[in-house]
């Protein structure tokens, strides 16, 4: 099994990472009571 490539960038500046993030603005999910939470079994683990 292979290794997962290492990123290709690195946040050196988290202060403006940061402030970039929240310049973004919110982000809102809906989720449906009525929809089906459990997965189908498959029979395979994960």
């Amino acid at each position: 099994m292979s290794r997962p490539p290492k990123p290709t960038c690195k946040t050196i500046n988290w202060q403006a990472y940061n402030q970039a993030l929240r310049q973004r603005g919110s982000l809102t999910v809906w989720f449906d009571p009525e929809m089906q939470w459990d997965a189908v079994p498959s029979g395979r683990r994960g």
